[in-house]
Formats: C-alpha cells, sequence, structure tokens
C-alpha cells in the first residue's frame, strides 16, 4: 500500500506530464486506447455508457472520499463567497464561451463544443492548484462542491440556452440524466462511504491512493478521445486552440477580478480564478461521446478533449505562477530587512 501511495503522490505531483505522455502515446498509437471508448450499454433515455463514462465516475467518486461534513458546513458558514463562486461559474465561463464562439466564427458544432466545455462545473483538479498556490482551500472545496451539485440542472440549462437553436437543437433532459450518472451519483456514494468509514485506518490508507487512480482516469479519457479523434486534432487548426486557449485565459483573469469586485482576499481570488478557469472538461468530453444529440457532431468532443489537456497544463502554470509571486515577495521583505539591519 505504501508503494501504491507514493505512486499515487508522483502522478498526482506530474498531472500534466502523464496526461501530455497518454495524449502522444494515443496519438500515434490508437488502438492502444480504443478500450476507452467502448460501449456497455444505453440507458433509459438513450445515452450511450461507455467504459469512458465509467472512469468519469471513477474519478467523480474518487472526489467523493475526499469530502466530509466539515466541507459541507463550509457551503453553511460562507454562504457569500460560494454563491459568488458557483454565479461567476455558471456566468463567466458559459457567457464567454459563446462570445468567443461567435468571435471566432467558429461551427456550429465546435461552438456546441465549447459553451460544452464553459458550463461544466470546475476541474476536480482545482483544489491541489489552489493548494499549490497558496489559495483558500476550504473555499476551492466548497466551490468545487457546489458547482458539481449544481451541474445536473445548469449545465444542461445553460447549454440548451446559450447553444440551442436552429443549427442545433439541445435536449437538456439527457444531459441531465448522464450527468447524474457519472457525477452526483459517484460523488455521493463517495462522500457516504468518507462518512461511514473515515475513521477506519484501512480506508484512509485507501483514501491516499485514490489521486493517483483521478489522474490515470483523466489520462484514460484523454487517451480514449485522442485514440478516436486523433486526427482530427491536426485538421481542425489553429482556431480550435486559440478558441481554448481564450475561454481559459479570459476565465482565470474574470475570476480574479470577480474575487476583487467583491472584496476578496488574495487568496480567495487565486481560488476563485482557478476554480472558474479549470472547467471538469473531462466531463464535457465524456458528454460530447455518450448523449445521443452529440453523436453527428465529432468537432464538439475534439475542442472538449484539447480542452481537457490544455486545461490541465494552464492550471498548473497559473499555480505556479501565483507560487513565484509569493517567492518574489519574501525575497524582496528579506532584502529589506538584510538593509535595514546594515543600517
Amino acid at each position: 500500500m505504501k508503494f501504491l501511495q507514493k505512486v499515487s503522490k508522483f502522478l498526482a505531483d506530474y498531472t500534466v506530464w502523464v496526461v501530455i505522455a497518454i495524449a502522444v502515446f494515443a496519438f500515434f498509437l490508437p488502438q492502444m486506447m480504443a478500450w476507452v471508448n467502448l460501449s456497455m450499454f444505453y440507458d433509459f433515455v438513450g445515452n450511450k455508457f461507455t467504459v469512458q463514462s465509467l472512469i468519469i465516475g471513477v474519478i467523480m467518486f474518487s472526489m467523493g472520499l475526499s469530502l466530509t461534513t466539515e466541507d459541507f458546513k463550509i457551503l453553511a458558514k460562507r454562504p457569500f463567497d460560494i454563491c459568488i463562486g458557483a454565479a461567476a461559474q455558471y456566468l463567466i465561463m458559459p457567457f464567454s464561451a459563446y462570445f468567443f464562439s461567435r468571435l471566432l466564427h467558429l461551427s456550429p458544432a465546435l461552438s456546441l463544443g465549447l459553451i460544452l466545455v464553459g458550463c461544466c462545473p470546475g476541474g476536480v483538479s482545482s483544489n491541489v492548484m489552489s493548494y499549490l498556490c497558496g489559495g483558500d482551500v476550504a473555499f476551492s472545496v466548497g466551490m468545487t462542491t457546489a458547482s458539481t451539485i449544481l451541474s445536473p440542472v445548469m449545465t444542461p440549462f445553460m447549454v440548451a440556452l446559450l447553444a440551442g437553436g436552429a443549427t442545433i437543437k439541445i435536449q437538456a433532459f439527457p444531459m441531465f440524466v448522464s450527468i447524474i450518472e457519472t457525477v452526483l451519483l459517484p460523488v455521493a456514494v463517495g462522500f457516504f462511504l468518507n462518512y461511514k468509514l473515515g475513521r477506519n485506518k484501512v480506508f484512509q490508507e485507501v483514501q491516499k491512493v485514490m489521486p493517483g487512480v483521478a489522474v490515470l482516469g483523466l489520462a484514460a479519457v484523454v487517451g480514449g478521445v485522442m485514440s478516436s479523434q486523433g486526427k482530427a486534432f491536426i485538421t481542425s487548426g489553429v482556431v480550435v486552440f486559440v478558441a481554448v486557449f481564450l475561454h481559459n485565459f479570459v476565465g482565470y483573469c474574470l475570476g480574479y477580478l470577480a474575487g476583487v469586485l467583491t472584496g476578496m482576499s488574495t487568496p480567495k481570488r487565486r481560488t476563485i480564478s482557478i476554480e472558474v478557469g479549470m472547467q471538469n472538461a473531462g466531463l464535457a468530453t465524456n458528454l460530447a461521446t455518450s448523449t445521443a444529440q452529440f453523436a453527428t457532431m465529432p468537432q464538439a468532443t475534439i475542442i472538449a478533449a484539447v480542452s481537457c489537456v490544455w486545461h490541465s497544463i494552464s492550471g498548473t502554470l497559473i499555480a505556479a505562477f501565483f507560487a513565484h509571486l509569493d517567492k518574489a515577495k519574501e525575497a524582496r521583505a528579506e532584502s529589506k530587512e538584510t538593509a535595514t539591519a546594515k543600517a
């Protein structure tokens, strides 16, 4: 178990490189990751439940295992912060996705994919990024929890609002069911087990392995998409990456601005910036591949997959940037103290 825990820590520390490595591997050897896209069954509304859907469920289950009753008390004790965070999550990213899809004249399928990413809850690794950059981790957990709980309603509603139209007909209910199956139920089961077994030593040892499982799950999701859509990454052109980059960058900036305008402290500003900018693009990828109404629009999956990879990279970069600011500030303070002492 100790060995598995060390492997888990290594995977968590090098999430970006693990995801990129699997993506490159799947691009050149797509048959090796084809198993991720295998169908398992169809649910009662016609959504295709694939191995990828199961993997997303495992990732969300691992998040549920980390939740405690204290995390939900945070939601009750800090309603203003959580409300601001949830509002920023479901306003900034969906509407900026809509704006950039129009500004860049994206095709209906690419527009749908970008909007779908924008309407998903916060990314599952955002809590780690908040920790690394000196953010408010409790606030981060509260925001992730709130946006995930709201996602079965907010994600299909916002997608239908922004992407529904003459060229794209969005049915919110199948998406609602898919999110319940792959997000809410696994999180609830994970939380229940943690509530019942949280003090069990064996269970606590198992919990320490789950971050690595989540990283492998994320890498597998990206690898599965690369396996089926790898060639399309090349043919889709630069516009896809530009759209993903701008959408993500604006999310970080406007998220931070929301913290400034509402008088939040620096740690909270950093947290809301990361929470808003980093989306659960793995969920978006799963929705784009499993929900029947997206079947005729494979490009929606492409832009979701690009977001999945890039958000992991950019989240690490923004966390490193904030951490660098702290180190530079400490260095200046030490230099000032040294100069004062010499004087």
